[in-house]
């Protein structure tokens, strides 16, 4: 087996003192544009690679940031974690990524053997908002998408978010809605229901009341195919024309149970979502959701991190709507029901049929 070489062979090569390649691995400017130019030569043809346990031994600190999500198997968080790679390969840094399996002390675990292994920076999507962490780590730590604790959060702006499903929906003429929102215990998932349910009251005031039951579940699959099923179980004048979910997965999962039922998406049923993963386009019908900016939230939370002096504060970015063919007009609408805005929409929806 070949032997790896060592920072003294790469001196001998370049023609430099050992100093002076150390100083060039660690990025002084200091160091001549000549000397630097044949220090990375020296590297090339070597194939000499950087012993980054030994470095992290002098300063104590790695090119490593920790990376703790609440589910790998979610694609939104899977979607989230290669952006965050991403965005720390641009930074000439990696990424260890853990999953909490939405367990707070599996969470509490990851964060603590990050630190034991000298990560630069920890990024958190929280599983739930609770934390007793000491908020002087001595690394920075920033939440991602979902609070964790006290520390402050990189986030889509939920509450504007969930104002853009409530919009699109009511302005379909759709006044009997469910909402299957997300688990109680984490800041998005109640932003998203108490913005969906207000927005709705504030159009109720000026073009007639909705009616909206609100049915807890998780961001998961399962959850939204239980919760619709029972929904569209109902008698036809009871059940709701519209279902909107606080995950695009458990859209997906209502999409599911109204197929199974027979129940026609969008003609008889509109279902929309929350993430914009990439399921969303594949289903049928395509889901209308909520766009996160994934990428966006990433790039920021790893530039805090980086941000000297670390001095973070809660940032929200705008989500968008993407509208696509599993929402339509309400059935049984009434004339104006319809705001202008969706009326293209309707009369489209209504080409389409035949």
């Amino acid at each position: 087996m070949r032997r790896m070489p060592t920072v003294k062979d790469v001196a001998e090569q370049a023609g430099v003192s050992v100093g002076t390649v150390s100083r060039v691995l660690s990025g002084e400017a200091s160091v001549k544009p000549s000397l630097r130019e044949r220090v990375n030569e020296a590297i090339a043809a070597l194939g000499y690679r950087p012993n980054v346990t030994a470095r992290a031994l002098r300063t104590s600190k790695t090119e490593v940031i920790g990376l703790i999500v609440p589910d790998i198997t979610n694609p939104f968080f899977a979607q989230m974690a290669a952006s965050v790679e991403t965005a720390a390969m641009e930074r000439s840094h990696t990424v260890m990524l853990a999953s909490s399996h939405n367990d707070p002390e599996a969470e509490r675990h990851h964060i603590l053997a990050f630190l034991d292994r000298s990560v630069c920076g920890i990024i958190v999507a929280a599983s739930s908002g609770s934390s007793d962490l000491p908020s002087d780590l001595p690394v920075p730590i920033i939440s991602l998408d979902r609070r964790l604790g006290e520390f402050s959060v990189v986030s889509t702006n939920h509450a504007q978010a969930a104002a853009l499903m409530a919009d699109h929906l009511y302005g379909l003429g759709h006044r009997r809605i469910s909402y299957i929102a997300g688990p109680p215990d984490t800041e998005a998932a109640c932003v998203r229901r108490e913005a969906f349910v207000k927005r709705l009251a504030e159009l109720g005031e000026t073009a007639g009341p909705a009616e909206v039951t609100i049915h807890q579940g998780k961001f998961d699959y399962d959850s939204g195919e239980r919760i619709a099923r029972e929904l569209l179980s109902l008698p036809p004048a009871e059940r709701p024309t519209a279902i909107a979910a606080a995950s695009d997965q458990q859209a997906i999962g209502a999409l599911r149970a109204a197929r199974d039922l027979k129940i026609d998406v969008p003609r008889r049923l509109s279902i929309a979502g929350f993430d914009d993963i990439a399921l969303a386009k594949l289903v049928v019908p395509r889901l209308t959701t909520v766009r996160q900016p994934v990428e966006k939230l990433a790039m920021r939370a790893v530039e805090v991190l980086f941000d000297q002096p670390f001095a973070a504060s809660d940032e929200m970015i705008d989500g968008s709507l993407v509208v696509r063919g599993s929402t339509g007009p309400a059935i049984a609408m009434k004339p104006g029901d319809i705001t202008g805005q969706h009326r293209k929409r309707a009369d489209d929806l209504a080409a389409n049929k035949g």
